[in-house]
């Protein structure tokens, strides 16, 4: 029989549910127990998933180090956790030490167009066809993103301003280099090339997410419309 003082999760106010307070609140406003709780789903007759949790973490000292080592057989001992749920929970947790144990990837800073140049060079200059790309910069000039905006034919590729600086802020950018090829060989800007660095250079400037440079790529090298004042 479920105990007077149960109350399923469905039950509790919105913002104490372990998923709706991550989503109002933020991850980290979460503690071990309602993080738990998640990867359990539910809990069983009597007993929420994270009053389950919070039973788990005890059995560990209340230590995701210890918790770490239990094997799937001893975190099965507790009732409701099944093989599944059990594979889950080591498989989280297992994340978790290998993100402590993985070094932060070195995010390649643009000091000059030369940088910006030897970031993009790899994935554009052997093409042949036309791709114009962003890279998204932070505001250390960090490159924390790069996106392919459109992918044309030989001579060309459409570009929208709109998508380019929608992109930019949902990846929290606080500056843009715009990057396309000429598999041409050709690095002079076509007429094209200079209207659409125009409007972004426009829309960034209102936008107060400049774009820094526009580069043109091929094997030959790189055109850059900041270093030769066309920006």
């Amino acid at each position: 029989m479920p105990s007077d003082t149960y109350r399923a999760i469905t039950a509790w106010a919105e913002e104490d549910r372990p998923r709706e307070k991550l989503l109002l609140k933020g991850k980290q406003n979460l503690t071990d127990a309602e993080l738990l709780a998640i990867l359990i789903g539910s809990g069983t007759i009597g007993e929420s998933a994270v009053t389950l949790a919070q039973r788990i973490l005890a059995s560990a000292n209340d230590d995701l180090n210890e918790l770490g080592k239990k094997s799937l057989k001893e975190l099965q001992k507790f009732k409701g956790v099944g093989l599944a749920k059990a594979i889950t929970i080591a498989a989280a947790l297992e994340l978790g030490r290998r993100r402590e144990s993985t070094k932060p990837r070195t995010r390649p800073r643009i000091t000059r167009s030369e940088d910006a140049f030897q970031v993009i060079a790899p994935t554009l200059v052997d093409l042949g066809h036309e791709e114009f790309w962003l890279l998204l910069l932070n505001k250390a000039n960090e490159v924390v993103g790069q996106s392919r905006l459109s992918t044309g034919g030989m001579s060309g590729t459409v570009v929208d301003a709109k998508l380019a600086f929608r992109t930019a802020i949902d990846a929290g950018a606080a500056g843009i280099i715009a990057v396309h090829n000429h598999p041409s060989g050709n690095l002079q800007p076509s007429q094209a090339d200079l209207e659409i660095t125009k409007k972004l250079r426009h829309a960034g400037a209102l936008l107060d997410l400049p774009l820094l440079d526009h580069l043109i790529v091929s094997e030959r090298g790189y055109y850059s419309f900041a270093d030769e004042g066309t920006l």
